[in-house]
């Protein structure tokens, strides 16, 4: 089970891991706990990032010993972060986002990928972690369509209400609500009923993306690995929750469900079909659907 393959930047998804020439001087950030591994800065660097610590390195190879295709998965994420963005922009007339737990940005986010094909969207990217908001602030310096705010997205007063959120998105108007690769850390019910809550702040016609860890299809062995590295992340202080296909279904009570539905990342709008064969495609399932 994945043995022959190098779960490390280098291999399929080169045009995901590319690195950022630029770099936050890290050492100065405020706030930032260097002792600690982080899950976006985890992120960072399954995906070939530059914005993370040692301790998040160590933490990720560790992970990688027990879970060789958790960087896979990862690259999962992002790539079907990319089609869902492209398909909001392209087939439903999307032209602004708001995308929570956003991340540390690197190459293929969202602003890049929606200004390709519209290039008035706007973005606003929400995190609170503090590596991931200054990283993104740099990134973002001059950018009159698209910042990051720094706040715990389950505040929603602090995430709608914000100045810079009410300054680029109309939300009389459908939004893009991106909810990728992060409820996977959220305990129940916080998954629901952050959607939920989302959901009733939002216009009709807005569409709402989601992915997440699932184990519901992962063989004893690939399920032995996965528990294995649960309590990995759980020692490290960041403990991942999959779920099955009937409880993610779930979330999406009163909406209408996007073709093909709820499926696996690599199933969601198929670009590439060798990751339909892929090791780590039982791991994650990912859906859009619209606010009737």
């Amino acid at each position: 089970h994945g043995a022959e393959r190098a779960p490390c930047p280098g291999g399929r998804g080169n045009h995901i891991l590319s690195r950022m020439a630029d770099e936050v001087p890290k050492t100065t950030t405020p706030g930032v706990d260097h002792t600690r591994p982080n899950a976006a800065r985890m992120y960072d660097y399954h995906l070939g990032g530059n914005a993370n610590f040692q301790v998040d390195r160590d933490a990720v190879e560790r992970g990688r010993a027990i879970l060789p295709d958790a960087t896979y998965y990862m690259q999962q994420n992002r790539a079907v972060l990319m089609r869902m963005v492209r398909y909001l922009v392209q087939d439903a007339g999307i032209d602004q986002f708001l995308d929570l737990g956003s991340g540390i940005p690197t190459v293929g986010n969202v602003h890049e990928v929606a200004q390709a094909a519209a290039p008035d969207s706007r973005v606003v990217y929400v995190d609170n972690e503090p590596v991931a908001y200054h990283h993104a602030q740099h990134v973002l310096a001059g950018s009159q369509t698209a910042t990051i705010i720094q706040a715990d997205m389950r505040d929603l007063p602090a995430v709608l209400d914000h100045p810079d959120t009410r300054r680029l998105l109309d939300f009389s108007q459908p939004v893009g609500l991106l909810v990728v690769g992060v409820l996977l850390y959220l305990e129940d019910p916080q998954p629901a009923e952050l959607i939920r809550a989302y959901r009733q702040r939002l216009a009709p016609g807005s569409l709402i993306a989601v992915s997440t860890l699932t184990d519901e299809h992962a063989s004893p062995a690939l399920r032995s690995e996965m528990e294995e590295l649960r309590g990995a992340y759980e020692a490290a202080g960041e403990p991942v929750y999959p779920r099955d296909h009937a409880e993610i279904l779930s979330w999406f009570d009163g909406l209408d469900l996007v073709d093909p539905g709820l499926v696996t990342l690599p199933e969601w709008h198929t670009e590439d079909p060798n990751e339909l064969d892929d090791a780590a495609r039982p791991l994650g399932y990912g859906a859009v659907a619209r606010l009737p």
